[in-house]
């Protein structure tokens, strides 16, 4: 009995080994089914998905002159009447005035230079003349005295009161003292002659603004020598140089084969690289009658209607040509969009709009066709970049690549 109720106490050993094989069987389970589940939430999310590759355009800022440009052209502004000022003789500056920016008056004297021997000159001109005027006083005085002898010897000549000799004598004293105050005038005039070339030298010590003007540079400072050749290895040849606004051009080249597009008056439209959200109207002012054999092109000249202090000499720029004039409800830039990036979902226009490695799909509302683009009222701005194709493969947050990367 003792042996039957040992035997019953023992351990089964395969029930033992089943329960660790469940346990990793059910491990293994969850494991593939988080797996699952994960691989499956990376699909819906894209992060697995192939990336779309997309052309892509940019929302930009149109003008609706745009839709009836005849032609294009790029050139310079160009300041028509300019002039590098400097002295008709050669001096020492000792005062200068002006700088770069300074508006100038015609006439308005720029600069000065050292006139101590010129100013020594004009005085001793102005006493010279001082000096004639008084001998031509005194040259009256004695030919009027002279006159007086002269027809006193004359009467008593014919009453033959005098002899012949005596009336000789009194005749050829008249004559030497009309003589002196002739020459005595000539010599005032002389006198006035040499002051006015004093003056003259003064005048030209003072270097004036020829016309109405804006200083462009500085070429000469108080104690530089100027001069007008410019001859010397340390003289100055100009001392500014001025420009007048008033007379600023677009200078632009124009195909040979594209002058029957253009004619003077013609209407256009002028843009500054400096201040490309501007656009200013201009009027085709001037074809030049010559071509350049070398680009087979013909200089025009465009001006501005209306100036603007903000426009500059050199500043390069860019001209279209247009059919007609603009109206004032096209003179303002309207946000536009190639009309290829707007698709429809569900009776809604909507764009795809890059966000980095992903599109996000906006809603928009659209306005009216601008040659081959569409107006945009809201929903992306100017400088947004925005997928073109393909519009069918995308959907928002959709993963992408640009074309040819």
């Amino acid at each position: 009995m003792a042996d039957e109720d040992l035997s019953g106490l023992k351990i089964d050993k395969t029930a033992g080994a089943f329960r660790p094989a469940l346990r990793r069987k059910r491990y293994f389970l969850w494991i593939a089914v988080s797996l699952a589940v994960l691989i499956a939430i990376l699909f819906a999310t894209g992060v697995l998905s192939p990336r779309v590759e997309v052309e892509t355009a940019t929302v930009s800022m149109v003008y609706p002159s745009q839709t009836f440009t005849l032609l294009n052209a790029s050139g310079y502004v160009v300041a028509q009447r300019k002039a590098s000022v400097a002295p008709k003789t050669t001096g020492s500056i000792v005062w200068i005035g002006v700088e770069e920016g300074s508006r100038v008056r015609a006439g308005e004297i720029i600069a000065r230079l050292e006139n101590l021997d010129v100013t020594a000159g004009r005085d001793q001109a102005a006493a010279n003349l001082v000096n004639s005027r008084a001998s031509l006083a005194q040259a009256q005085a004695e030919m009027d005295d002279a006159g007086l002898a002269y027809n006193r010897q004359k009467e008593l000549l014919s009453q033959g009161i005098v002899a012949r000799s005596d009336y000789d004598v009194a005749e050829a004293r008249y004559k030497r003292a009309k003589g002196g105050v002739d020459g005595a005038k000539a010599a005032i005039n002389a006198s006035r002659a040499a002051l006015r070339g004093s003056e003259a030298a003064i005048e030209y010590t003072r270097i004036r603004a020829p016309f109405d003007a804006v200083v462009l540079t500085k070429n000469a400072d108080v104690g530089d020598i100027v001069t007008p050749i410019g001859a010397a290895a340390t003289a100055k040849a100009a001392v500014v140089t001025i420009a007048d606004m008033g007379s600023l051009r677009v200078e632009a080249d124009v195909s040979e084969s594209n002058l029957g597009k253009i004619r003077v008056g013609q209407p256009c439209e002028i843009q500054l690289d400096a201040l490309p959200d501007t656009r200013f109207a201009g009027a085709l002012h001037m074809i030049v009658p010559t071509a350049d054999r070398s680009k087979a092109t013909v200089m025009v000249k465009v001006r501005f209607l209306d100036l603007d202090g903000r426009i500059l000499p050199e500043m390069s720029a860019k001209v279209a040509f247009l059919q007609r004039e603009v109206t004032d409800a096209e003179k303002n830039p309207r946000t536009a969009i190639n009309q290829t990036a707007v698709a429809t979902r569900n009776g809604k226009n909507i764009v795809f709009l890059i966000k980095g490695e992903r599109v996000a799909a906006v809603q928009v509302t659209l306005g009216g066709r601008i040659g081959d683009m569409v107006e945009i009222h809201s929903g992306v701005k100017a400088g947004d970049k925005l997928a073109v194709k393909p519009l069918d493969k995308l959907k928002d947050g959709t993963r992408i690549k640009s074309a040819g990367k």
